[in-house]
């Protein structure tokens, strides 16, 4: 299954993101040891331009490890992240369209 996962942070992280950036970045290419495949995250910034938070498109064996990869991301652990959504994509959510997935497909 496929899921959107949105993370929106508490204000005036910045500091605290860029601490744990590269930790963050290691747990998005491994797909948080294997949970889930990212095929595509990025930041989201706020109307101010400020960063707010960090979205991906996983596929995911199911909900429980989608949140599982999102509640144990390191930017969670830190308390950076002050809610986390996760939407199920349709079945029909074409995946193929994401050329360079951020870690290993699931197979």
């Amino acid at each position: 299954m496929f899921v959107l996962m949105r993370c929106l942070h508490h204000p005036g992280q910045d500091a605290a993101r860029d601490e744990h950036r590269p930790a963050h970045r290691a747990w998005v290419q491994s797909g948080g040891g294997g949970k889930v495949s990212v095929l595509i995250g990025s930041a989201l910034l706020g109307e101010d331009g400020a960063s707010a938070g960090n979205f991906g498109i996983l596929e995911a064996p199911d909900m429980a490890a989608a949140r599982a990869f999102a509640e144990g991301d390191p930017f969670n652990a830190a308390g950076i992240v002050a809610s986390i959504e996760l939407t199920p994509l349709p079945d029909a959510f074409q995946a193929d369209r994401i050329a360079n997935p951020m870690s290993p497909r699931l197979g």
